[in-house]
């Protein structure tokens, strides 16, 4: 059986941590973040686990990285 390649966006956007829960970073805070108030700011900086919806999709993009 071939190797599955890994989605190489998928890769750099989600990580898995040690119990095999997959983490995202939120989107927007590259830029236009002047405006926003510091505690807004604060919360782009957090990641956070994503929706058990996407679960499955993303599992299929890092096929090798998700327990």
């Amino acid at each position: 059986m071939p190797k599955i390649k890994t989605h190489k966006g998928a890769k750099s956007r989600f990580h898995i941590t040690g119990s095999g829960k997959i983490m995202r970073v939120k989107g927007g805070k590259s830029h236009l973040r002047r405006r926003k108030a510091k505690r807004t700011k604060r919360l782009y900086d957090e990641t956070i686990p994503i929706s058990p919806s996407d679960r499955a999709r993303i599992k299929r993009l890092i096929p090798y990285g998700v327990k």
